[in-house]
Parts: structure tokens; C-alpha cells; sequence
């Protein structure tokens, strides 16, 4: 037994060492990520791997990283505006969307989305597709740390540039180049609107050749971002108001 427990706290000090190091090192790449243009996402890598692993030869993966100040004010607006509308005032997590998606599952309605964009930000840097527990409870630590290191801009701005808008298309930078021929400046309100349509579905929906209900889905999100009161409201200028409910 004596010669058991040396073990034992050999093996635990180990994995505490271990957890630490991971923990450090995760925040160290959340806190470089702040000020670096990501090169590439986990996201990005595991539509690669998938496209090698199921031979699709024609697969090309587009991403170009724009700045900001080099992206017109409607296409942050429309992805808040269809995506996450109390994304100004809260801190990584819409409590009242989870309860209402809780709700809608215990009455057997269709399941609604209920991940912020700084969810969404951080599943796509660091993690995979799916639904698992594990991946939700390292989404939700990501997510704390991504919300206590970064300014509410630079999620939006990480978001925009590596969210999936196309099969293979990353972020507003390609997805304005292939839908639309025009560099990011110059997306109009209806064209952002139509990029952050396709957003749920970005390998079935297309932007530039949108469905009867993308375009609904665009003239909708085109509204809302009216309502909230056109890009001001990203300033936190704005009252909270959700106008989600149609």
C-alpha cells in the first residue's frame, strides 16, 4: 500500500502539471490571437483533412485576412443583426436564448441555435463540428477566455474573417471576392445581409445565388439591422433590444 501512494501523487502531480500547462497555453494563444491575424482555424483544418480524407480533388479552401477599418460597417452589423443581437451588452453568453432553446426541446418544437458570437469564435479557432459535451464545455471555456482578453470589436472582427460563408469560403475577405467581385469596403447593406443569411447552412446556402428562403432571410436580417439602429448599435449606443421574434 506505502509503496502504491508515492505513485499515486507522482501520477497526480503529473496531471496537474499537465492541466496547467494546457491551461497557460491556451490562454497564452487566446492573448496572441488579440493583436495576430489567425493564420488559419480548427475549423479550417478539419474541412481540409475531410476533403483529403474523402477525395475531393477540386476542393480549393479561400481565406484572406481584412482589418477592420477595411470592411464595410453592414457586414458586422448583419451578422450581429441574424446572428446574436444582444452581442454589445453581453459577456460570451445569451442566457435568455439557452433557456428558450432548453424550453423549445422539453416541447419537442425544432431546436434553435442558441450559440453567441463569441461562441461561435471560439469553436471555430480552436475546436471541431459537433455536439458532444466535451466540445461545449471547451467551446464555454474558450468562449470566458476570448470575452476577459479581448474587446468586443476584435471577436466581431476574428468572427468575420474566419466564419464559413462557402464550401471552402472563410471569412468576408474570400466570400466578398467570390460571391460578389468587389473588395469588403465596398459590400452594401443587402449584400452583407445575404452573407450573414447563409450563415446556419454556409455549404448548402449560397450568397450570390440565394434561395427563395435565403433572400427572405436577408430581407429580414436587412430590417433588424434598421432596427437596432444601423451600425451605431455595435458602439453599445443602443438600448438592448432583441427583434428577433417575427
Amino acid at each position: 500500500m506505502t509503496s502504491r501512494r508515492p505513485l499515486f501523487a507522482r501520477l497526480l502531480r503529473l496531471f496537474a502539471l499537465l492541466l496547467l500547462s494546457w491551461l497557460a497555453l491556451s490562454w497564452l494563444m487566446v492573448l496572441v490571437l488579440r493583436f495576430v491575424p489567425p493564420w488559419t482555424s480548427a475549423v479550417m483544418m478539419e474541412r481540409q483533412a475531410s476533403a483529403l480524407l474523402h477525395g475531393e480533388k477540386d476542393f480549393q479552401l479561400r481565406y484572406r485576412w481584412v482589418p477592420w477599418n477595411q470592411v464595410s460597417p453592414y457586414v458586422p452589423l448583419a451578422m450581429v443583426a441574424g446572428e446574436d443581437q444582444k452581442f454589445p451588452f453581453h459577456h460570451g453568453f445569451d442566457f435568455d436564448s439557452i433557456q428558450d432553446a432548453m424550453d423549445a426541446a422539453d416541447e419537442g418544437r425544432r431546436l434553435r441555435g442558441a450559440s453567441t458570437i463569441s461562441q461561435q469564435t471560439a469553436k471555430n479557432l480552436f475546436l471541431w463540428n459537433g455536439r458532444s459535451f466535451v466540445r461545449k464545455g471547451l467551446e464555454a471555456y474558450f468562449t470566458v477566455l476570448i470575452e476577459l482578453s479581448w474587446p468586443k470589436q476584435r471577436i466581431l472582427e476574428v468572427y468575420m474573417n474566419v466564419a464559413e460563408l462557402g464550401d471552402g469560403i472563410y471569412g468576408v475577405g474570400a466570400a466578398s471576392d467570390a460571391f460578389f467581385h468587389v473588395p469588403p469596403s465596398r459590400l452594401g447593406a443587402a449584400q452583407a445581409a445575404r452573407l450573414a443569411a447563409v450563415l446556419p447552412s454556409p455549404r448548402r446556402f449560397h450568397a450570390d445565388r440565394p434561395t427563395a428562403y435565403v433572400q427572405a432571410r436577408a430581407n429580414w436580417i436587412q430590417q433588424q439591422m434598421g432596427q437596432l439602429g444601423g451600425p451605431g448599435y455595435l458602439q453599445g449606443r443602443q438600448p438592448v433590444r432583441d427583434t428577433r421574434r417575427r
